[in-house]
């Protein structure tokens, strides 16, 4: 089974107060006192506290169409891959001429070289990395990743891999729309990273935690609840009210028969590694699990730290549940855009 040796979650330098946001945004998306009222009414209701941006607030004005948008994306994002890369690399103790497999995920920006290309030439990555460059997952590329990459572990025992994830929300802002769900998005997500060394199972380095199996779920009749409408401005949020009753439907059964793959039940889960999605996605979790009140705290702390920040939330929250005492297991759930969920059992070591 593939071992996690690190997880490491890096956020960019600008962090906001949320109040300081929904300020700004409301003098450039609402036109009127009523429009107004309504952003800072459901900016308020989002539990987000702070959020880390790429650029100052005011810089966001700029933004006028796709093309200046995905520049911007370039620019910014290698960075912050390339700092949540070495520190995964330097926690797992590895060098980067060891990695020999990259599954690079992002939503919010694309290009041709991926930004995977640019990144493994600063890492000085061997030039025979098999690289994975992944975009429309969304925020259930976290735990997909995690999943996928076990996957590749599985057949390479003896090889070294890495997950990284980067997503840059701020700067798909459409100033133009003032649809719920634009206004909803722009109270909820966030900028940040996050990278993952894993290993097969005959590599020497010692695991944190290793993957126990996982399973992936594409529900039904659920194509345009959750994901993006590209056009010439860029990518318009698409999300609506029906994704809680989708978990409710769902999620519990593709749990139950995860765990029961493993002769588990849910009581025997001691950690809950939710992507905190928003509010109504982590109390949708909690009522179709049936969860204690605790059980997600890590996911809402990191909410109301800086937001959804999409594939990479899920790793930030993975991050925050540290050491656990070996034996201790945990599922890593995500949903995104399709919709789909994807679920990942671990086990710390």
């Amino acid at each position: 089974m593939a071992g996690i040796l690190s997880v490491s979650p890096v956020l960019p330098a600008f962090r906001q107060a949320q109040a300081d946001i929904t300020d700004a945004l409301v003098t450039g998306l609402a036109e009127d006192d009523k429009t107004a009222a309504v952003i800072r009414r459901i900016h308020g209701a989002t539990g987000v506290e702070h959020r880390s941006l790429v650029m100052p607030i005011e810089d966001y004005r700029s933004i006028t169409d796709f093309t200046h948008a995905n520049q911007l994306f370039r620019q910014h994002a290698l960075p912050l891959v390339e700092a949540a890369t070495r520190k995964a690399l330097d926690d797992a103790g590895v060098g980067a001429q060891e990695i020999d497999y990259l599954m690079f995920t992002t939503v919010t920006g694309i290009g041709a070289p991926s930004l995977d290309v640019e990144l493994a030439q600063v890492m000085g990555f061997r030039s025979d990395l098999k690289r994975l460059p992944s975009f429309g997952l969304g925020c259930v590329a976290g735990a997909a990743g995690i999943a996928r990459v076990a996957d590749f572990l599985a057949g390479h025992p003896d090889s070294l891999a890495l997950l990284v994830s980067v997503e840059l929300c701020s700067l798909t802002i459409q100033w133009d729309d003032r649809s719920m769900a634009n206004i909803v998005g722009t109270g909820l997500f966030g900028d940040g990273a996050g990278a993952v060394v894993m290993a097969g199972v005959n590599r020497a380095e010692e695991p944190t935690m290793r993957v126990v199996g996982s399973r992936s779920a594409l529900y039904p009749n659920s194509l345009d609840s959750i994901g993006w409408t590209i056009g010439a401005s860029g990518f318009r949020l698409m999300l609506t009210p029906a994704v809680p009753e989708l978990i409710d439907g769902h999620l519990a059964g593709d749990v139950d028969t995860l765990l029961a793959e493993h002769n588990l039940e849910r009581e025997d889960i001691d950690a809950w590694v939710a992507h905190p999605g928003g509010p109504r996605v982590l109390e949708a979790f909690s009522d179709a699990l049936d969860l204690a009140p605790g059980d997600l705290a890590i996911s809402w702390d990191v909410m109301a730290e800086m937001g959804n920040l999409s594939s990479s939330a899920v790793l930030h929250v993975l991050a925050r549940h540290g050491d656990y005492p070996a034996g201790h297991r945990g599922l890593i759930f995500a949903l995104g855009p399709g919709v789909s969920v994807e679920l990942v059992l671990v086990e710390w070591l």
